[in-house]
Parts: C-alpha cells; structure tokens; sequence
C-alpha cells in the first residue's frame, strides 16, 4: 500500500499549488502542519481544516489560512464558529459528518489524517473513497481496520503516505528496493520516560510523570502511550498493513536517542536507516511534499551533538503492552481492533485518575480475554466489536480500586 515503488498516479504532485486538507488540525500534529505550509508559501494552498472542539484555536487558523471549509466536531461550538467566520467565504460544518466532508473536499489533493484514535477511522475511509492520497498520521484507523483499509485503497488506486516517524523512515528506507528483498522492519522507540522501570516501579508512576517524555512533544494521549509502550504497539500493527509485513518480521529496539528513527533490514543482511532530529515537521513535510524534498530550516542533526547512539531490546514482559500488541496481531481478526479500543479507554481512565500505570495492561488483557473474536475486514462488524470493547472496558475500570492520588 505505502512500498514507494508501487505508487498512484495520484501521489504525483499537481502544476500549482498542493491542494491540503488537514484533519485534526489545532492538535500537535495540525499545527506543525501548518508550520510547514507557512515555510513554504505558494508550494501548499489549505482548503479545509477541521477540530473536534478546539474552537478559539481553529477560528485564528481559519482566518490565517482563509481554506475553504472549516469543521468543528463539536456541534455545541457550531454558532460560534460560524458567527466568527461570517462575512468570510469560508464555509462552516460541524459533527462527524462535517468531517467526511473535509476528508472528500474536492479541491483536495491531500489529506492530511491528524484525528485522534479511532475516531479517525470513517473519515480516513471517505477520503480513500474519493481518491485522495492520504497522509496518515492517525494510526489507529490501520490498527482498527487495516485489511479493509488496505482494500479499499487498492481498489481506488490510493498511496497511503506514512506521517509517524517511524513509518516514515521504513517508507524512506524502502525507496528503490524491491519489496522482495525486505527481511525484516525495525522499530526504534526512545522507551519513554520509564525506560529501565521494573515492574514494581511502574506499579507507582503518577500521571504527571507520565507525561514527560524525554524527545517528543506530543499530545496527552499519545505521550501516555509512548510511555507504556502502548503507542509502540499500535506503530507495529500499523507497519503490519501499511508495508504488508507479517508480525514475525518486525521488531521494535528500544534507542533512547530517537536519532534514528528506524530501519529496514534486506535479505543479504544490509540494514538502511532514517535519522534526523526528533521533530514532527520533518516527516509531516515529507508526506505533504512527496516525492520532491524541501529544503527547510529546520534545526539539523549533528553527530558532534550525539557522539554516542545507543539500542537495547525492548522488554515486552515489563511494557506488557508491546507483547499483548504482537499477540493480537498474531491472533488476527478483530483482536487488533480489540486492542485499540480497550487501550484509548485505559488511557483516558488513567489520565483522569481513575487507573493506576499498570491497570491499563490489565485492561487490555481482560478485553483481548472477553470480547468474541471476529472478522477482520468486515467494517461493521469492526465497528461493533470497537463498541462493545470500549462499554466493557469501561465497566472494568469502574469495578477497579481508585489509585492513590
């Protein structure tokens, strides 16, 4: 789906200016998108911008950016936004079906999927409907349904270009190599704040530990997944369809650095990396501008400034998420979906204080364990199992003693 050697007519930039649409776009990755955009006037034009409930934030982008269409998911921020926008051209939705009509916009050449969890799924669809090449940095939707999504964008002769750094490295590293020759993906992750934590020491973080990762600047959500690892789980179930590499020929090293941001290894045992500093906007601007390759000013990566890069095994026995991701994926069917859905809950419930570190592994594995097993291509029926986990784990975490403040 994503080799670079097995590319769409539609990935082939247009004469004038790339038509953008970016999905999610007050969150952390919109807003380096639009950093990109503003690095490089008349290469990019916005045409729709959408935000779950970020009102303030999108208004000042609307009127910097003047796209097209603006959505705000919240229906309740709808009068305001669009009192706001009055007396501009722009055009204002809200709800979800708002969203699908961003991801379709006609004036788009790209969308860019920044949407959190698996909400990001329907519109990812609507958008591979309608033929636009995807940039997708909302991994969930190929945890979800990543042999239906897979489907559906072959069958609309649609590239999928990653935006995670990590499969944006693999997808890098993979330019002119015939898929023939890949042995194995590599993933590096930087192991997060707990790196080194035994079991017991990860039984007492707080939340506000949890939240500081050492590299990256990222969402709430997101950064508490990295450092459970749960995040690393989901970027192996995604490399899994986006690349069509079975679980047992990827694996993820832990490289407390984040300089290289991973590697392929080839059948004659040659390995080829991604390195750079770890800033968003490099592969963001990567996928928006592919193939050709901007220059930037960005900050660089010198050697000088890490004379030493170091890599360890990842210990999925202590970061239980990692090995429960493997195992789901190895299950096939809905356990990745599963997965998903029981992972977002357990992360929400841990940020509100509701579950200690260690509970959301616990939660994972009470729902792999409970929900039926079911198809892995059928979108309904992913849909309902997405439902069912997310009422079940809820109800695991209300029956959970309250973690000590």
């Amino acid at each position: 789906m994503a080799h670079p050697d097995n590319l769409s007519p539609s990935v082939i930039p247009p004469q004038g200016p790339i038509g953008i649409s970016i999905l999610g776009a007050t969150g952390s990755i919109g807003q380096q998108a639009l950093e990109v955009v503003a690095a490089h006037p008349g290469r990019f034009r916005v045409v729709a911008l959408t935000a779950q409930s970020n009102c303030e934030r999108l208004i000042a982008q609307a009127l910097r950016y003047r796209p097209e269409l603006v959505v705000i998911g919240d229906t309740g921020a709808y009068p305001a936004l669009k009192a706001a926008l009055a007396g501009t051209s722009i055009q204002v939705l809200a709800g979800a079906e708002g969203l699908e009509v961003a991801a379709a916009w006609p004036t788009a050449d790209r969308v860019l999927t920044a949407v959190v969890g698996a909400a990001g799924l329907k519109p990812t669809v609507a958008a591979i409907a309608a033929g636009k090449t995807l940039c997708l940095a909302n991994k969930e939707t190929l945890v979800v349904a990543g042999a239906y999504i897979r489907r559906l964008a072959q069958r609309h002769g649609v590239t999928i270009l990653p935006v995670d750094s990590e499969h944006s490295a693999l997808f890098q590293a993979l330019v002119g190599e015939a898929p023939a020759s890949v042995h194995k993906l590599i993933l590096t992750a930087s192991g997060g704040p707990f790196r080194g934590y035994t079991r017991a020491q990860l039984a007492e973080v707080t939340v506000a530990a949890a939240l500081k990762h050492p590299n990256w600047v990222m969402g709430a959500k997101i950064t508490i997944d990295s450092a459970s690892l749960l995040n690393k789980g989901l970027e192996v179930i995604e490399a899994r369809w986006l690349f069509d590499v079975p679980a047992e020929r990827i694996e993820v090293i832990i490289h407390p650095q984040s300089i290289v941001h991973s590697l392929v290894e080839f059948t004659d045992g040659s390995l080829k990396a991604q390195l750079g500093t770890p800033d968003m906007r490099l592969p963001i601007q990567y996928a928006l501008a592919y193939p050709e390759r901007l220059g930037n000013d960005f900050p660089r990566f010198r050697f000088s400034d890490h004379p030493s890069l170091t890599f360890e095994p990842a210990d999925g026995s202590v970061f239980r998420a990692l090995d429960l991701a493997f195992a789901a994926l190895g299950a096939g069917g809905n356990r990745p979906c599963v997965f998903n859905a029981a992972g977002e809950v357990a992360n929400a419930a841990f940020r509100a204080g509701r579950l200690p570190f260690l509970g959301m592994y616990h939660a994972l594995e009470h729902a792999l364990a409970t929900v039926p097993q079911g198809p892995e291509d059928e979108l309904e029926a992913l849909v309902a199992a997405d439902a069912e986990t997310r009422a079940l784990t809820e109800a695991f975490v209300a029956r959970q003693p309250q973690p000590v403040s």
